[in-house]
């Protein structure tokens, strides 16, 4: 059969490239699946065949055949702490529900709308997203549009029409630096997140109420910008401490753990001891707080229980979303708690 036949076609079918392979649907349909019933000469035949129709499965279709909920994940950080934990608490959520997860590295992708896309394309019934992912209407307006379901997760800005799982980032940055000020320490610095992520505008939020509750004064020149990385954090801790300790502050609260434990090394490298020259504190409490010496005070964010919790919510959020339209949109809001370790004391006057 002539490829001609095909040009005008809305879109090519497994039964098209059947005919053009001059081959049974099935068999099409088993190297599709990547059956091992179909020899190497013919697989390699029907493949030809597919890339030059430009034969795109029908995923989603299948998907909804199978019966079972398939679920997306954009990740946007690979280096990030927080990553592991997150993982292992969807992966044996989605195990215990007998979901299938699809993890979708955002760095793949020219921009997160691409990067949602691609996870339609292949059959997601609903899809998890970080900050900033989550905050975009357009990315919203792009699910919806398919009958994706969407959950936002660890957004400082949750949806009203979608559900959400994160902890108060605000309460938890208004602890903390209460318990610095508690400590004794008044010249208090800030290494700001992501300005794009809304945790990290909420955290920052939370600590400059908490220094205005305390009749302290923010000083500009102590509150710098970071990204959440390893990396800036030792920029702004170099910035911070290397000069004279009458210009110094006497703690530092990094917008999370990555960059407080660099502020920590940076601290180290200039001869400066945690916690009696330095106090020093995150968010988040990842697996590097417990590793770094000393160990790190910061709030404890309980990342494995909030992505089992958000794989939970999504699945019956897809199940019920044709049952009662009037239902009650699901945010959940887990506990934060503030860990106190080594690298915070009492200052000493």
């Amino acid at each position: 059969m002539k490829k001609d036949l095909f040009l005008n076609k809305q879109g090519i079918t497994v039964h098209d490239v059947a005919a053009y392979a001059g081959v049974s649907s099935m068999t099409v349909s088993r190297v599709v699946n990547n059956s091992d019933r179909v020899s190497a000469k013919m697989r390699k035949r029907i493949e030809d065949v597919i890339k030059e129709l430009n034969y795109i499965p029908n995923l989603a279709a299948r998907a909804a055949r199978s019966g079972v909920q398939r679920i997306g994940i954009i990740f946007t950080n690979p280096d990030s702490s927080n990553l592991g934990n997150f993982l292992m608490g969807a992966l044996g959520s989605a195990s215990n529900l007998s979901c299938e997860l699809l993890i979708e590295p955002l760095v793949a992708h020219p921009t997160p709308i691409d990067a949602l896309q691609a996870l339609i394309d292949k059959g997601v019934h609903g899809v998890i997203l970080p900050p900033p992912i989550c905050d975009s209407l357009d990315v919203h307006q792009l699910a919806r549009k398919n009958s994706v379901m969407v959950l936002s997760f660890a957004s400082a800005s949750p949806k009203l029409y979608s559900p959400a799982v994160l902890i108060d980032d605000f309460s938890g940055a208004c602890a903390m630096t209460h318990y610095l000020v508690q400590l004794g320490h008044e010249k208090i610095a800030f290494i700001r997140g992501n300005a794009s992520h809304s945790p990290a505008a909420s955290r920052y939020e939370g600590f400059v109420v908490a220094m205005n509750e305390s009749n302290l004064e923010v000083n500009d020149q102590w509150v710098l910008d970071g990204d959440f990385s390893y990396k800036r954090g030792m920029q702004a801790g170099k910035e911070l401490l290397d000069r004279p300790k009458s210009e110094r502050p006497t703690a530092i609260f990094a917008c999370n753990d990555d960059m407080a434990t660099a502020v920590i090394a940076v601290a180290h490298g200039l001869g400066l001891k945690v916690p009696e020259d330095i106090s020093i504190a995150g968010f988040d409490d990842t697996a590097i707080a417990s590793a770094v010496w000393p160990q790190l005070t910061t709030i404890h964010q309980p990342i494995k229980e909030m992505a089992a919790r958000a794989v939970k919510i999504i699945d019956e959020s897809i199940k019920n979303q044709d049952k009662d339209k009037e239902k009650k949109v699901n945010h959940f809001i887990a506990p934060f708690e503030l860990k106190e370790r080594g690298s915070t004391a009492q200052l000493k006057k």
